[in-house]
């Protein structure tokens, strides 16, 4: 597995793997709105990294970098595990210039487990359009 900048080259299949990962791990919402068009305005101005083996791309990471902050990252949801995601967010921690934080649904248990493997600590709550979520930083460098 291979971990490189984005290419835009690259949008139609992440467009389409950011609806389809969102759409598997959000369970508890009504995600009938989510259009591929979302990966778009939700990557605008960020870093992105992507995860490719053998031409095939599985995963991508994106970083707002201003604020060593990892606003995205997603894995392609048919994939069985295989360590994607851990390699997507070692690349994003290795841009980071301080300590590394992020937001994480309080319900997206899974998402929650992963960081918490990866060193990940939760040091606050907050809320966004009536949903919560945890604000995580990176261990420490």
């Amino acid at each position: 597995m291979h971990i490189r900048p984005y290419q835009e080259a690259d949008r139609p299949f992440l467009r389409s793997l950011y609806l389809a990962a969102r759409q598997a791990a959000f369970t508890w919402r009504d995600t009938r709105n989510y259009r591929l068009e979302d990966f778009d305005r939700s990557t605008i101005g960020e870093e992105i990294w992507v995860a490719e083996q053998d031409g095939k791309l599985l995963g991508f990471v994106s970083i707002y970098r201003a604020d060593n902050f990892i606003h995205n990252l997603y894995v392609d949801p048919l994939l069985p595990p295989q360590g994607v995601g851990s390699a997507l967010l070692h690349a994003a921690e290795q841009t980071f210039t301080s300590t590394g934080s992020l937001k994480c649904l309080v319900k997206n248990d899974k998402a929650i487990a992963f960081y918490h493997k990866h060193g990940w600590q939760i040091v606050s709550t907050g809320g966004d359009g009536g949903e919560e979520y945890y604000l995580m930083y990176s261990p420490q460098r």
